[in-house]
């Protein structure tokens, strides 16, 4: 199938890459003549495993082209794609659609044969009705389709999770396109995967309901994690306990920091803001942003008293900073608020993380990255491990900080707290 990306970020690079790879002929657009350019050349600009591999081999066989021509790649397809970005307005909870709205506005000029026109940018609801309305303005309605094909892609392991998802979800009316948009999914599908039809409002839902429930979990766990370090219990064994049964599951209630990236704090503020647009108040939405907004000068107040509030030049060492291993994704990361707080009390900040340096933090003295954990965390007073990257999960502290009484705070409870009283480590987790 002849199939037009628009966007090369990561929702539109890693789908057009995983639709050639399924064998379809992918046109990615962007505006971006240094990221296409750069993507020509085999490199790529966002950290996603073995998402670089396959590039490089659809691009050599050919199934796969990186332009900045929109009206070569939108006549030459069948199935048009957008997937550009739809950050958050300044000061507000409201979704910035200018970019969707521009792409449309350059779309609309090229149709001359039928074309499904589909959003996998997370737009709120009634987003389609508005795209239609723009296109049908200036193109005959029977040239053109529009439906909502929501992404549910996890960063780090995003190639995955569009070969093997649980659904695909389509939001369309026509048969004639959901049995088109079938075909094109059908070896996914194949798979295992589960195919479900819907209208295009519903599928503009589904994903804000989708990322606002997992969020909920989250936010239930880290304060429920509260509650277990007061009254003496293990958070791990309440999370087991609850995910037994099959109607809440395990997945996602495990304490840790805030969430952050580029979908859960933007979704769940964007839902509260549809809800009073529609004059209905999600109580529980808002309730999840405000506690996870606490949840990071809850964290960084527990620093300062395993500190003792004496943090003046004694050196933290942070392992990780991004908001989750396996990208180098900074958005809405925890760290981001609490070094910076960390450094106003005098503090020495070292980081180390496998996605390289971040410059967040170029605008900061006494901060300094290090690409060897050893080097970071050599003479620390405090090592901060916030992010799990399986490259933090089996240090050997005692060897590598080499200095007497330093601090270890555990924030995914990657380590044994029995092995570490063994090893006479002052140790401090999350929930414990």
């Amino acid at each position: 199938m002849k199939i037009c990306i628009i966007g090369t970020g990561y929702v539109g690079l890693v789908s057009g890459v995983c639709f050639a790879d399924l064998g379809n002929m992918v046109h990615c657009v962007d505006n971006d003549i240094v990221k296409i350019n750069m993507l020509n050349k085999g490199s790529i600009p966002i950290y996603e495993p073995g998402l670089e591999e396959m590039i490089k081999r659809n691009y050599k066989d050919k199934r796969l082209i990186f332009t900045t021509d929109l009206k070569k790649a939108v006549t030459y397809s069948d199935v048009i794609f957008i997937c550009v970005g739809t950050p958050t307005i300044k000061n507000s909870n409201s979704v910035d659609l200018k970019y969707v709205f521009r792409v449309v506005n350059d779309i609309r000029k090229y149709i001359k044969k039928f074309k499904i026109i589909i959003t996998k940018s997370t737009v709120p609801v009634t987003t389609g009705d508005k795209i239609e309305k723009m296109i049908s303005s200036k193109v005959k309605r029977k040239l053109f389709e529009v439906v909502s094909n929501p992404e549910f892609l996890r960063e780090g392991e995003a190639i995955r999770d569009f070969k093997y998802p649980d659904r695909i979800v389509i939001g369309a009316k026509n048969k004639k396109v959901i049995k088109i948009l079938a075909n094109l999914y059908d070896p996914i599908i194949k798979k295992g995967a589960v195919y479900f039809t819907t209208s295009c409002r519903s599928a503009e839902l589904i994903k804000y309901a989708s990322n606002a429930f997992l969020a909920t979990k989250i936010s239930f766990i880290n304060e429920l994690a509260n509650l277990c370090e007061k009254v003496g219990i293990n958070t791990e064994d309440i999370a087991i306990g609850m995910g037994l049964d099959k109607r809440i599951g395990s997945r996602f209630l495990r304490p840790g920091p805030a969430y952050g990236g580029s979908c859960f704090p933007k979704d769940t503020r964007a839902l509260v803001t549809t809800g009073e647009k529609f004059k209905v108040n999600l109580s529980i939405v808002k309730s999840v942003v405000r506690s996870n907004d606490n949840r990071r000068s809850l964290l960084t107040k527990r620093i300062y008293e395993i500190m003792s509030n004496k943090l003046k030049n004694k050196i933290i060492t942070f392992l990780g900073v991004t908001f989750k291993p396996n990208t180098d994704d900074m958005r809405m990361a925890s760290s981001l608020s609490m070094i910076p707080n960390l450094l106003r009390k005098g503090a020495i900040v070292r980081y180390c993380d496998p996605s390289g340096q971040k410059k967040e933090f170029n605008k900061y003295s006494k901060i300094s990255f290090h690409s060897n954990v050893a080097k970071a965390c050599l003479k620390s007073d405090l090592i901060v491990a916030h992010t799990e990257w399986d490259e933090f999960k089996l240090i050997e502290f005692n060897k590598i900080v080499k200095k007497r009484n330093f601090k270890v705070f555990d924030m995914r409870n990657l380590y044994s707290s029995k092995l570490m009283k063994k090893n006479k480590i002052n140790y401090f987790c999350i929930g414990k």
